[in-house]
């Protein structure tokens, strides 16, 4: 497992966890459960990939290897170098699930960013802000459908509630802030990003209310680790689909 220096880290956390869950919600494909639903889950997909492009180029750039650039750390890296929080990560399961996980990573991206603004590293605030942009929108959307679910019909309420409480243990990861992370606070490097886990918890619980869903106990930390590349079983099969054409046809051209 490599490790960078704390703002590469950092980076390589945003850019993977972009990156995974626009995959995810790739597999939507032909899938979704209406027509206007896959145009959207693939309009969201791709404004992920957009960022997480511009995280991993910053990335590549910091660790100033010419071999090394954006798409290298996509779909060269292996399990262990991951950085992408749990959440992400983890099946889609039915559109409860995809909406559930996608509106818990809506909440920790939108104040994450809303954070950065504050970073004195220029590159990070642009980033932040286009980003900003586009996940204002993603939210708005995922905890409208989050609500409408779960204040819908009794299947409608059953589903989001199980979507709720399946993905719901690995919010922890969303919420710790490393000592590293601190300490980039400390010196202004980011935004005051200690701050995200009392604005996640406060705005998941008044959008689970408004959806007559319950919000469930504080997630506990267990032995998986998203800064230590100690990942679920779920990435390695996703990654293996994700980088099959790079790993077969190395730096294949149309």
């Amino acid at each position: 497992m490599k490790k960078y220096d704390e703002l590469t880290e950092f980076l390589l956390r945003m850019g993977d966890s972009a990156l995974i869950q626009a995959q995810r919600l790739c597999e939507w494909t032909g899938k979704a459960p209406a027509l206007e639903e896959e145009l959207a889950l693939m309009n969201v997909g791709l404004d992920l990939v957009g960022q997480a492009r511009n995280w991993l180029e910053y990335a590549a750039e910091r660790i100033g290897d010419e071999a090394i650039d954006a798409d290298v750390l996509a779909y060269r890296r292996d399990e262990r170098n991951y950085r992408n929080v749990l959440m992400v990560e983890q099946p889609n399961g039915d559109f409860a699930v995809t909406m559930a996980k996608q509106f818990f990573y809506d909440v920790w991206q939108y104040h994450m960013l809303t954070q950065l603004r504050g970073s004195s590293d220029e590159r990070v605030v642009a980033i932040a802000m286009k980003s900003l942009k586009e996940v204002t929108y993603h939210l708005r959307r995922s905890s409208e459908w989050v609500e409408r679910l779960g204040d819908g019909t009794e299947e409608s309420h059953r589903r989001m509630a199980d979507a709720v409480d399946s993905v719901w243990r690995f919010s922890y990861d969303l919420l710790l802030v490393s000592d590293e992370e601190a300490a980039l606070c400390a010196d202004k490097t980011l935004g005051d990003i200690t701050q995200i886990a009392d604005q996640w918890q406060s705005m998941v619980a008044r959008v689970l209310a408004a959806s007559t869903l319950e919000v469930p106990a504080p997630a506990e930390p267990f032995y998986l680790n998203s800064r230590n590349g100690v990942h679920s079983e779920c990435l390695g099969i996703l990654l293996a689909e994700m980088q099959f054409l790079q790993r077969a046809h190395p730096d294949a051209s149309w």
